[in-house]
């Protein structure tokens, strides 16, 4: 055997294999929630798509429960946006604080059906946002869904906005807080890896999330007696990843990446509207009280919410609001 041959190729091969290791780029994705959820999902399908898609060369590791954050939800959009945390997987709501423009998804009643939401979200009011959003480090590059927010709470059934009087809910953000306050409630914001252990402790008597996204999966109707389904707010979420990690990368990448996040929240989408159109029935069979409330019910909480829309309206900028408003009313029932 003519060893100087075989030594030679061994070494080729075995720099050929360190080579390729080098080349492959491995990033942090963080988000809120636990890994039972739709965003879990959306972010493995995401994972998996650019995995496939770079053969390789792109890997993504996926971090639930805001844990790069320290558990806080809030401050993950700022890391992103700073270039400290690769991608994030977060909704709108929890942005407000870094880009307060992001509220405008979530006034109170602004949507009242799906076709409503995707015409805006999908449409050029969406696409305004994702420019809002590169002046704060996040490209944002594809909406996925977290969905109309419902609430529950162990103390009774809620049908009016007097039922809410002097009741503890856990809120998720600024606008959240001005909500319950005019609605006569105590709103408390709890960071929600620590939502769960304060409705089973009493710290607070309700919550309001999707049904789809969170309250099914993450089985809030272990520890809640009531549901109200209001739709009195709608929360997308989105994929976005740093600005500076994107502008870093060649047009080949960017569109490996743009691909694979149309895609996963595209599924993820699917994924959560259906748990969405299911969920009823499993909090029913798991004890839970559901109140579906008419049109005549809305009208009252909408009345009482008013003032905050008018409040948020303002904050968030007049001529976004509008495109929104018309968005939503062009396709009004």
């Amino acid at each position: 055997m003519n060893y100087r041959k075989v030594i030679p190729t061994i070494a080729l091969a075995v720099a050929t294999s360190i080579s390729t290791a080098a080349y492959a780029d491995t990033y942090r994705l963080t988000h809120n929630t636990s890994d039972t959820t739709s965003w879990q999902q959306g972010a493995e399908r995401f994972r998996d798509l650019l995995d496939e898609q770079s053969d390789g060369e792109l890997s993504i590791k996926i971090f639930p429960n805001a844990v790069l954050a320290g558990g806080d939800q809030m401050k993950q959009s700022e890391m992103v946006g700073r270039g400290n945390i690769d991608f994030v997987i977060t909704s709108a709501i929890n942005v407000t604080p870094l880009i307060p423009e992001m509220a405008v998804f979530s006034l109170p009643y602004l949507f009242s059906n799906y076709e409503q939401v995707d015409t805006a979200i999908q449409g050029a009011p969406g696409e305004r946002m994702k420019e809002i959003a590169e002046e704060h480090g996040i490209k944002i590059l594809a909406w996925g869904e977290n969905g109309f927010r419902e609430l529950t709470n162990s103390a009774r059934p809620v049908e009016a906005p007097d039922d809410l009087a002097g009741m503890k809910v856990r809120v998720a953000g600024p606008m959240y807080i001005d909500v319950f306050n005019a609605l006569g409630a105590n709103p408390q914001q709890i960071q929600w890896t620590e939502t769960f252990s304060s409705l089973q402790q009493g710290v607070v008597d309700g919550q309001e999330n999707p049904i789809g996204s969170i309250i099914v999966p993450q089985r809030i109707y272990e520890v809640q007696d009531y549901l109200t389904e209001w739709h009195y707010s709608y929360d997308p979420i989105f994929v976005g990843v740093s600005k500076q990690l994107w502008d870093s990368w060649d047009d080949t990448t960017q569109s490996m990446v743009q691909s694979a996040a149309d895609q996963a929240m595209q599924y993820q989408r699917d994924v959560a509207r259906e748990a969405t159109e299911n969920g009823i029935e499993t909090l029913a069979e798991n004890g839970m009280q559901i109140s579906t409330l008419d049109d005549a019910q809305l009208q009252a909480f909408r009345e009482a919410t008013q003032s905050v829309y008018d409040s948020w309206a303002s904050k968030v900028g007049e001529d976004l609001v509008k495109a929104f408003e018309d968005s939503a009313n062009s396709l009004a029932n």
